[in-house]
């Protein structure tokens, strides 16, 4: 079974929620969220629609039966007859479980069955309210929330109907079925979304505005090396119509514009936490400045706002600052005046799990930035301290953590390991930071980690210390998701302090907090 010439051209022809998409045969993949909005969207169409899973959503799974989409249950490690049978037109995929070389994607591959994301899908119908809103897409290994959430309130502060959507939680297809319409999307793409896309006749997204906030390892078993990591994330600069957005401190996002393939008259824009040449944005004298978006960049810069009033609303550690200056470029390349800027952040305040202060006590901070799910994210939270009880550990994804331990190992005053493969963590420390004490939290019941792990951290602690709880990993491997263990760790600390609050001998007898 081969695409024919007529389906290919069907397949490319299906650019708006107008289209005929009746009888299109679509297998979806998986049963998540995104899936589940794709299977929604599509049975809407008139698509036939079948939802195959290996370990369904059970409410889910029962929405099918009301949108008239079909579920098949089962194993996925070989081609399900169920899907050979159903010989599908099209394949959906949304999901960074279902890797590029998955069973039924490679039998797609094979049998010429197209493949595409939610994200692309979401592109084709995204006319449904009309006029259809511009998109501003962004990626990077971190800080892609943080920016997408600050880029829609800097828009919303100018009166712009903007949201955030895509990876930040909210499908891209659920925000453009939304009645009410918006002017602009503020997109936040993953690399495994970004690998499928601009692939297809029809699909190409064309963004008003798109940044690649940095790039570091990250999701290389998804993607294999960095090279191909770097190339999916590359992708969101694609035929962007008006500002593509890098990161100055960050030569790969450079490299990345410099290549990329944008519509005519699209500017280069760069952020960076110094001065600001011409056409970027950056910091002189404490003053976030736009050299960009001014009518003499030679000569003059708009004043965004200064250091110290980011420090008074708890937004000024570095990498938050870099963040600001991003999301202020897409913001001003849609015409966003400087004063809505200054007043969306003074009221912004980061999402939990997000270098968010718990409790101090005894002259001991603790801070959870579980969000920091590899060693880029850990690095940026690392440094917002000056001496840190670490605690790290979990799904590493195929990353090394050795250069993270060598740079901070003058920082560190202990650090405590959690998850279930320890021993590159360890090991990383035996061959960088030998005088470092390290306590490693035995795997067990997920509700034991985070007590245990906190009753070391506080062993190691001294006045002056932050104990961090900045990963470095994913967390699937004992917890539901970076927020679960977050919560969990927040909670330990509260139970601990009840308990010992930090102000008088230490539980262990060694002196006193």
């Amino acid at each position: 079974m081969t695409a024919s010439a007529a389906l290919r051209g069907r397949l490319a022809g299906l650019t708006s929620w107008r289209s005929d998409w009746r009888g299109l045969r679509v297998v979806v993949l998986g049963l998540g969220v995104a899936a589940f909005s794709s299977a929604d969207t599509l049975a809407e169409l008139g698509a036939d629609v079948l939802v195959v899973a290996d370990a369904p959503n059970e409410e889910r799974a029962r929405l099918l039966e009301v949108i008239g989409a079909r579920l098949v249950v089962g194993d996925l490690s070989l081609v399900p007859d169920s899907v050979v049978d159903f010989d599908p037109e099209l394949v959906i995929v949304s999901s960074g479980r279902f890797h590029p070389d998955h069973p039924v994607l490679t039998w797609a591959g094979a049998t010429g069955v197209a493949v595409w994301s939610d994200v692309e899908l979401a592109w084709r119908v995204r006319d449904k309210v009309q006029p259809a809103a511009e998109w501003i897409c962004v990626t990077g290994t971190n800080g892609k929330t943080t920016t997408v959430e600050l880029t829609a309130a800097f828009l919303a502060a100018a009166g712009v109907r903007a949201t955030a959507c895509g990876n930040i939680g909210v499908p891209v297809l659920d925000v453009v079925r939304d009645p009410r319409g918006f002017d602009v999307l503020v997109v936040e793409l993953s690399s495994y979304q970004l690998h499928w896309a601009n692939r297809n006749p029809g699909g190409e997204m064309f963004p008003h505005a798109s940044v690649c906030l940095n790039l570091a390892e990250d999701h290389l078993d998804f993607h294999g090396t960095v090279a191909a990591y770097a190339a999916a994330k590359a992708h969101v600069y694609d035929n962007t119509k008006v500002a593509c957005v890098y990161n100055r401190a960050d030569a790969a996002t450079l490299r990345m514009v410099e290549d990329a393939d944008v519509v005519e008259g699209a500017r280069a824009i760069g952020f960076g936490l110094d001065s600001p040449g011409p056409s970027d944005f950056g910091i002189v004298d404490g003053i976030l400045l736009d050299r960009a978006f001014v009518e003499d960049r030679a000569t003059t810069a708009l004043e965004l706002i200064t250091l110290d009033e980011l420090r008074a609303v708890g937004l000024d550690a570095p990498h938050v600052v870099a963040n600001i200056l991003a999301a202020a470029a897409l913001a001003r390349s849609y015409g966003v005046p400087p004063a809505a800027i200054r007043h969306a952040l003074s009221t912004f305040r980061l999402d939990p799990h997000r270098a968010e202060r718990v409790a101090e006590s005894g002259g001991v901070l603790w801070v959870d930035d579980s969000k920091a799910t590899n060693p880029h994210a850990a690095d940026a939270s690392l440094r917002a301290f000056d001496r840190i009880v670490w605690v790290l550990g979990g799904l590493l994804k195929g990353v090394a953590i050795d250069e993270l331990v060598r740079t901070h190992s003058g920082r560190l005053s202990g650090a405590v390991v959690i998850g279930v493969d320890q021993e590159p963590v360890l090991a990383a420390f035996r061959r960088h930071a030998p005088g470092i004490e390290v306590l490693a939290v035995r795997p067990g019941e997920t509700e034991d980690v985070m007590p245990e792990a906190v009753r070391l951290a506080a062993r190691l602690a001294r006045e002056g210390d932050t104990v961090l709880l900045a990963p470095a990993a994913a967390s699937m491997d004992q917890f539901v998701d970076y927020a679960d263990r977050g919560d969990r760790f927040a909670r330990a600390v509260h139970d601990l302090l009840d308990r010992d609050p930090l102000d008088g001998e230490r539980p262990d007898g060694t002196g006193t907090w």
